[in-house]
């Protein structure tokens, strides 16, 4: 199986592991979102002298592209294509959603609602005001609806609520609560990490999907706004 360096900085919490054969080597975690440009190197410098594994040793390199921070997005991708650039190895893209949306589904067995059955699942990150980047996906992890940037109101989900049970998590959460008040919503407060995204990581190496590294770029779902590049 592919030993595969992960590398996730599209939210408040950065993090770095390693992974063989479904299994964290090591991995380290930081909660400071404005400091994850210093965290990254050093944490992979850490990762490889914990583990004894030599950089040119790791079979892929697999980053969450987005959506989310704009900032930590570009510190990501920039870290996973320097590594794949130099060593000549493939680089993995992750959507922000799907990642969380496996959190949930594979640690949902622990809780008071876990997903089962038809239910959906429906990861949202905290935007703009009311704004929040967010997805829906089966407990297969299809799509019911794509990566998009949306304003809650609130009949946001009510013709997926009508006909079942939806399970929302992320950062965007608290936002939803205060509107939606469905009986077939479930609310759940737990987080993701660097580790959920070993299984996905590991499909895509498994079916060779790799991202173009000349051409690869975070997916924002909004365009972005440079702010330097403002008419004054």
């Amino acid at each position: 199986m592919p030993t595969i360096l992960h590398i996730d900085t599209a939210t408040e919490q950065a993090g770095v592991c390693i992974s063989r054969d479904q299994t964290v080597l090591h991995l380290l975690e930081s909660p400071d979102q404005k400091n994850h440009a210093a965290f990254v190197q050093p944490a992979i410098q850490q990762l490889l002298q914990e583990t004894g594994i030599a950089l040119s040793g790791i079979d892929a390199v697999a980053v969450v592209a987005g959506p989310g921070s704009y900032t930590g997005l570009r510190v990501g991708l920039a870290s996973a294509k320097g590594i794949c650039y130099a060593l000549q190895k493939p680089l993995i893209l992750l959507n922000t959603l799907k990642v969380m949306a496996q959190a949930l589904i594979g640690n949902s067995s622990t809780t008071q609602d876990p997903v089962v059955g038809n239910d959906l699942v429906c990861p949202l990150i905290d935007a703009r005001r009311m704004e929040v980047f967010t997805a829906v996906y089966d407990t297969s992890l299809r799509e019911t609806w794509p990566p998009q940037a949306l304003i809650l109101e609130p009949g946001s989900f009510s013709s997926l609520l009508d006909k079942g049970r939806v399970h929302f998590c992320g950062s965007g959460l608290q936002k939803l609560e205060g509107l939606i008040h469905h009986a077939h919503a479930v609310f759940h407060h737990s987080g993701h990490s660097v580790r959920d995204m070993i299984t996905l990581a590991e499909e895509a190496f498994e079916a060779q999907s790799f991202a173009d590294l000349a051409y690869s770029e975070p997916l924002y779902v909004k365009e972005f706004f440079d702010s330097s590049k403002a008419v004054r």
